[in-house]
């Protein structure tokens, strides 16, 4: 059951794959498909701000992913437009305080490591016309602008083209987001970051030794920004037997980045990915990543189930205020001063 605290707090969850589920339906589907699938979910979870991201799966590269961006960034207006008086797709501060004093979820587009404009940096003004105000240079692998944690035995920083990216999205009032990016790119953009950054979808490295997580150094440069990292719930990333990992492995994770970052600078970003991935992935194939999608976290595979994380933060007695920085508040901050 949801909790009071959870009810009357601001809700604000940095990385839910939905896009791709309704992408993958013919448009005259897209807003019924959220409506019936995913609206109810971000409802009972109490979500009131949802930065949706647009991945583009390995299918599309490297020809098709500019379409297929296209199709997502689509995808997210139609679905918006279709779900007027429950959702809202917000460009500035200005926006998603209007959608949140209206009840209406506010939706923030994102994009995981701009597929498809290789290094058409140029481009990210085009992205920026279509709405996107979050993004990142790299997935697992390399980009022309960054390579992924995957390579990070490679010891590469941003390329000049990452370099000219970065400071594009300064200037036109994208928020850099870190998650996915190696480390020695998170090195070499703490050097060069000039606003906040965040970490869309990252948890500790302390507590479970994965080049997806971040080191508490960086989660201090993260902080030491204005920054906020947000944690991931994928349980591959929480604990290394991936299917025993728990709520109480979860709550960790928030209070290791809560200690080490500061309190101001934690969120939650839930890499929602179990039922996208068991709808898209064809049974016969296995994940590239070495770690089970379908691996979840017992009763937190959605968004109906994130008071969890509100009841479990409030049992280990953490002060109400700091929960609700926690589970929305943070994340709130940072995007309405950094979309001002």
């Amino acid at each position: 059951m949801t909790t009071s605290l959870h009810q009357r707090s601001l809700v604000a969850d940095t990385h839910n794959d939905l896009l791709m589920a309704v992408a993958a339906r013919p448009p005259a589907q897209w807003s019924a498909f959220f409506r019936e699938r995913w609206l109810p979910q971000l409802l009972d979870g109490g979500v009131n701000l949802q930065v949706l991201p647009v991945f583009i799966d390995d299918g599309y590269r490297p020809e098709g992913s500019l379409r297929q961006t296209l199709r997502m960034i689509e995808a997210a207006h139609v679905l918006a437009e279709g779900n007027q008086e429950h959702v809202r797709l917000c460009r500035d501060a200005a926006e998603i305080d209007a959608a949140l004093d209206a009840g209406r979820i506010a939706l923030v587009l994102a994009m995981e490591s701009m597929p498809g404009l290789d290094a058409s940096v140029e481009l990210i003004s085009t992205l920026h016309r279509l709405g996107v105000r979050v993004a990142s240079l790299a997935h697992w692998g390399r980009t022309p602008l960054a390579d992924g944690s995957g390579e990070d035995a490679t010891g590469s920083g941003l390329t000049s083209d990452g370099v000219a990216a970065l400071r594009e999205m300064e200037r036109l009032g994208i928020v850099f987001d870190i998650s996915h990016l190696g480390a020695s790119g998170v090195a070499h953009v703490l050097e060069l970051a000039t606003k906040p950054l965040i970490a869309t979808h990252s948890a500790a490295r302390a507590l479970r030794d994965h080049h997806r997580n971040l080191t508490d150094e960086q989660l201090r440069g993260v902080a030491a920004t204005g920054g906020v990292v947000c944690v991931n719930f994928f349980a591959g990333f929480l604990h290394e037997r991936e299917h025993e990992a728990t709520l109480d492995h979860l709550l960790d994770h928030i209070e290791h980045v809560a200690e080490v970052a500061g309190i101001d600078h934690v969120g939650m970003g839930p890499d929602f990915v179990r039922e996208v991935i068991t709808e898209l992935t064809p049974p016969c194939c296995e994940h590239s990543y070495g770690l089970d999608p379908t691996a979840a976290v017992p009763g937190l595979d959605g968004p109906a189930g994130l008071p969890m994380v509100t009841e479990g933060l409030l049992g280990r007695g953490l002060p109400d205020k700091d929960v609700q920085k926690i589970i929305g508040g943070n994340v709130h901050r940072l995007l309405t001063e950094l979309l001002a």
